[in-house]
């Protein structure tokens, strides 16, 4: 049900954290994987990785944020394994964060850029390479900040965030009809490289949050994401897929 056999998969952010590992998890469970990143030197050592487990892996370093990028990645899967069939856009930036009064032009320019408008360019060039396969799964890296909660000083990150479910939603509705299912996955805390908390006890007052008191290994999120492009989830589509440890409900 979670195969991905024959399926060609793209994963952006795969250098290291939730990205990282979904492009590993993808591999192991059948797919050839293209995988994104700007650092070329981690993307090498995670296509060796997947070639060690006989997976089937190639990489290109880049700019999200670069339209000849997003289209690059597409021609890649096309040329070296024959086509598209799932994309995990999972790039994502904190940015600058404080009280809006204080947050400059370029920064909230920089976070939307590449959070948001990244995705747009990674759907433009994507979702026609799918349909020329009869379908596919695209998948965004949203998240509950700005979805099921506000959190002061993260105006731009939220903004960006909620804009991608919005994006989910239309490009849900206005492909379905093509076969193309696209999903945004929301996770909670998640104990990655760019994470919020770099004290113990910034750590444990995030851990506090969620209902599980915990934040998440990348594996876990990575699982959903596998949910999300296998046929396990073959009805599911437009929805905004909370993986937040029930940091949404919790109050206490």
């Amino acid at each position: 049900m979670f195969a991905l056999t024959n399926k060609i998969a793209l994963v952006t952010g795969a250098s290291s954290g939730i990205g990282r590992a979904t492009a590993k998890l993808f591999a192991e469970n059948g797919a050839k994987v293209v995988v994104a990143a700007r650092r070329q030197a981690e993307l090498d050592t995670l296509v060796e990785q997947i070639r060690e487990i006989d997976g089937e892996a190639a990489a290109l370093a880049g700019d999200v944020r670069d339209e000849a990028h997003a289209k690059a990645l597409v021609e890649l899967a096309v040329s070296r394994f024959g086509g598209l069939d799932v994309a995990f856009n999972n790039v994502g930036l904190v940015g600058e964060t404080g009280p809006v009064d204080t947050l400059s032009l370029e920064s909230w320019h920089e976070t939307l850029d590449t959070n948001l408008t990244s995705a747009f360019l990674g759907a433009k060039y994507q979702i026609p390479a799918m349909i020329e396969r009869g379908g596919g799964s695209l998948i965004f890296t949203s998240t509950f900040v700005g979805h099921t909660v506000g959190m002061p000083g993260m105006t731009a990150y939220a903004a960006s965030k909620a804009g991608l479910v919005g994006l989910t939603q239309v490009l849900a509705a206005e492909f379905g009809a093509k076969g193309i299912r696209v999903n945004a996955l929301l996770p909670g805390g998640t104990d990655t490289p760019s994470a919020t908390f770099k004290t113990p006890e910034a750590r444990n007052f995030v851990e506090a949050l969620h209902a599980l008191k915990r934040v998440a290994q990348p594996e876990e999120i990575a699982r959903s994401a596998l949910y999300l492009a296998s046929d396990a989830s073959s009805f599911t589509t437009g929805a905004a897929l909370l993986a937040d440890g029930g940091i949404s409900i919790n109050r206490v």
